[in-house]
């Protein structure tokens, strides 16, 4: 099974605020980039994270975060501040 079939099978219940924020733009900007090549942007399996160059920012679906932290372990500057979704909201896992 692939990892979009699996993904697929999760539920969300999804609130309006976000619990993920980068905490220094800048960082990733400046230094992520041309040190680390913003490594969130491929090692969460949700694809939460998404460097837009447009904008020079990190832009985050929080939505889509299936809550495995891997982004707080991988992040070499710590710089994205992720609490558990407010109570009532978050992801609903099914079958395991």
């Amino acid at each position: 099974m692939r990892l979009e079939e699996k993904l697929y099978l999760l539920r969300w219940k999804h609130d309006r605020q976000s619990h993920i924020a980068i905490t220094d733009p800048a960082t990733c900007r400046d230094r992520c980039g041309k040190t680390w090549g913003r490594p969130c942007t491929t090692f969460c399996p949700a694809r939460v994270y998404e460097w837009d160059p447009a904008e020079g920012r990190i832009v985050v679906y929080y939505e889509n975060c299936v809550e495995c932290t891997t982004c707080l372990v991988g992040c070499p500057y710590r710089v994205i501040d992720w609490r558990l979704p407010r109570g009532g909201f978050g992801i609903q896992y099914r079958y395991g």
